[in-house]
């Protein structure tokens, strides 16, 4: 088993686009088009590859949780990748900044970012292909 996907309701999807095309610039869109959703008409867009993508749909209102607080909802995710300094660089050259660096872990690296509609994403690059040392906490 596998997660396919992620739904996210975001305020601008090529606001969106713009943080996650230079993260993942493998993937594409997939597929868009128009919906109603609990009465609201919503643009979507799925961004991704054959076998995984994140869903988008427009005319979000409000702000996302408050990540540092307690409330019920979506903390972050996460994507591995093989090489970290290229995703931050990448992310650096559209005007995002890191978040919050990631813990200090001889096995793996990572950091955190927000996206343009506040959600935080993890990057990881491991340093082993062992997972008792890519899941230790040392």
């Amino acid at each position: 088993m596998r997660l396919e996907h992620i739904n996210l309701v975001v305020s601008d999807i090529k606001e969106s686009l713009r943080f996650y095309q230079a993260a993942l610039p493998h993937w594409k869109i997939r597929s868009e088009g128009v919906n109603q959703w609990s009465g609201v008409e919503r643009n979507w867009l799925h961004f991704g590859d054959d076998y995984q993508y994140i869903a988008l749909n427009d005319n979000g209102i409000g702000e996302n949780r408050d990540l540092s607080g307690h409330q019920v909802g979506l903390a972050h995710f996460s994507f591995v990748t093989n090489n970290l300094e290229a995703v931050i660089l990448r992310l650096k050259k559209v005007g995002f900044e890191i978040a919050k660096p990631g813990a200090v872990n001889t096995f793996r690296k990572n950091v955190y970012f927000l996206d343009s509609n506040g959600y935080e994403i993890e990057f990881v690059q491991y340093l082993s292909d062992l997972p008792e040392e890519r899941n230790n906490d040392d």
